[in-house]
């Protein structure tokens, strides 16, 4: 191997071994995961062909930084703010739900924890990592003005110094410090719209016994147990789709009427926006055996499920989660026997 090639590699190496929190990062900034990664592969890319010029008066992963903040806002120059269906518009009773789709670029998107959580040692870090991308607080960094949102995120989540956000984003400290100070308020101020999520981490046993209750429930599409488990003001999304509901009756309602084809579903768990939940699989009468139809998220608090939301657009979802396409009957029929 020559000595370039060997320097090739050793760049290569270096740049990769940041992607995973560069993905948190453009996450947390675009809430879109596929925007996302295609702003940290940009990122790489930048830094590999202009590495000749880095000075290395920053350090690299600072470097990486700079280059990623600029590619997510450049991005956001479009304005599209990612919201959930809650943020956009009114909740629809039963009796006049309807599922109208928006265009796929109005939503926030879920993520895998892999690919944005980097492994750390130190748990309260770990924790913070978790909750900053969980959809409440996902949501609420979409309505920060760009810049707003970049600030609070490397000063809050990742933990920035403000000097090395100033020097990052090229402007002063008092800057930052009147940027962070107006992002804190617009959080605190959608922080009295809802509850937040109070999931442990890891579950704990409480928590985990409420997800296999509520596995039994779903699968077994019993409604009583199912709605015993909801919190009385409980909300369900399903993007693309508008629609969402509130209460634990409509909720069921909604399951036993225009949601009935889940009935006799199948539920894989996954690991998404640093919260439980489930790749979705119902009975496919054509080919048999199982079909993707949702990526399941569940917010928990106080021992109930207080939200759970189906992102639909499997044919999207599934390989970014590294499940299966079809569950065949036989296979599934085995595993549950094991």
């Amino acid at each position: 191997m020559s000595d370039s090639t060997a320097t090739v590699d050793d760049l290569d190496a270096r740049l990769e071994k940041h992607r995973v929190e560069l993905t948190g990062y453009c996450y947390r900034m675009l809430g879109s995961s596929f925007e996302a990664e295609d702003a940290v592969q940009d990122t790489l890319v930048r830094a590999w062909r202009s590495y000749d010029k880095f000075e290395g008066r920053s350090s690299l992963r600072s470097w990486l930084y700079r280059i990623a903040t600029n590619v997510c806002l450049d991005m956001l120059n479009a304005g599209n703010k990612r919201a959930r269906p809650m943020d956009l518009s009114e909740s629809t009773p039963l009796a006049r739900a309807a599922l109208s789709p928006r265009p796929d670029n109005t939503w926030l998107e879920p993520m895998p924890d892999a690919r944005v959580l980097p492994t750390v040692e130190d748990p309260a870090e770990a924790a913070v990592a978790k909750e900053s991308v969980r959809l409440a607080f996902m949501a609420a960094l979409q309505q920060l003005p760009p810049k707003q949102r970049a600030v609070l995120i490397l000063r809050e989540v990742l933990a920035w110094r403000a000097s090395e956000v100033a020097e990052l984003l090229d402007t002063s400290v008092a800057s930052v410090n009147s940027a962070l100070q107006r992002a804190r308020a617009t959080l605190a101020e959608r922080a009295d719209r809802g509850a937040e999520a109070a999931v442990s981490d890891p579950l704990d046993e409480e928590q985990q016994k409420l997800l296999e209750r509520y596995v039994a429930a779903f699968e077994g599409y019993d409604m009583s147990a199912l709605t015993a488990l909801l919190h009385e003001d409980a909300v369900m999304t399903m993007p693309p789709f508008d629609l969402w509901l509130t209460g634990h009756d409509d909720i069921a309602g909604f399951m036993t009427t225009m949601g009935s084809a889940c009935e006799g579903s199948r539920l894989l768990p996954v690991e998404v926006n640093g919260l439980p939940g489930f790749a979705q699989y119902k009975p496919d009468p054509e080919k048999g055996g199982f079909t993707p139809w949702a990526v399941q998220v569940l917010e928990i608090s106080d021992g109930r499920l207080t939200g759970f939301h189906f992102f639909l657009d499997t044919e999207r979802w599934f390989p970014l989660f590294g499940v299966p396409l079809h569950l065949e009957a036989e296979a599934d029929q085995v595993e549950q026997g094991e």
